[in-house]
């Protein structure tokens, strides 16, 4: 049995994120830390990705890593300060890739713009599990209509329980 810690990509939107999502971000990425899992995010400064990565760092021992589009010269405010492990890619919204693939559970918080879409669309091409939090009734239809692997929480519990029976199996 491998002791690798699990791997939960938050994902959302950054800059004209809802004053619901954030919260939300908020208090999940405390519930993720919480259970001793590891914080994915986009690492920017804001919207959903800043919010997971403050709640996340709250808790004793928590690992925060932020996969990032730019190349990382010298300018800290490419990313939001409560990251553990920045990952500077250089590959613009390409880096959406590596941080599905990075990530054993997929959450999309409170919905987003193209970039939040591409990488709702990744998780499903690539077979990770996909929850969908607090989403717009479009988005919940929508991909729920692509596929199983799709499951939705209106709550931050009811979503940290889908997470934890998606990695166990249950």
């Amino acid at each position: 049995m491998s002791s690798r810690r699990a791997v939960v990509g938050v994902m959302g939107a950054g800059e004209g994120a809802s004053a619901e999502a954030v919260v939300l971000a908020e208090e999940l990425g405390e519930c993720i830390s919480t259970r001793g899992w590891v914080l994915l995010t986009g690492g920017r400064p804001a919207g959903v990705m800043a919010a997971a990565s403050r709640g996340a760092v709250r808790v004793e021992g928590h690992l925060v890593v932020g996969v990032l589009p730019d190349e990382g010269k010298g300018d800290d405010r490419q990313c939001t300060a409560e990251l553990d492990l920045a990952l500077f890619t250089g590959m613009g919204k390409a880096r959406n890739v590596i941080n599905v693939l990075s990530a054993d559970v997929v959450v999309i918080c409170g919905g987003g713009g193209p970039g939040t879409a591409s990488e709702a669309a990744h998780a499903l091409n690539a077979g990770r599990p996909l929850i969908l939090l607090a989403v717009p009734p479009l988005w919940r239809e929508f991909f729920c209509s692509l596929g199983k692997g799709v499951e939705s929480a209106s709550d931050v519990q009811e979503c940290c329980r889908l997470i934890e029976a998606r990695l166990t199996g249950a």
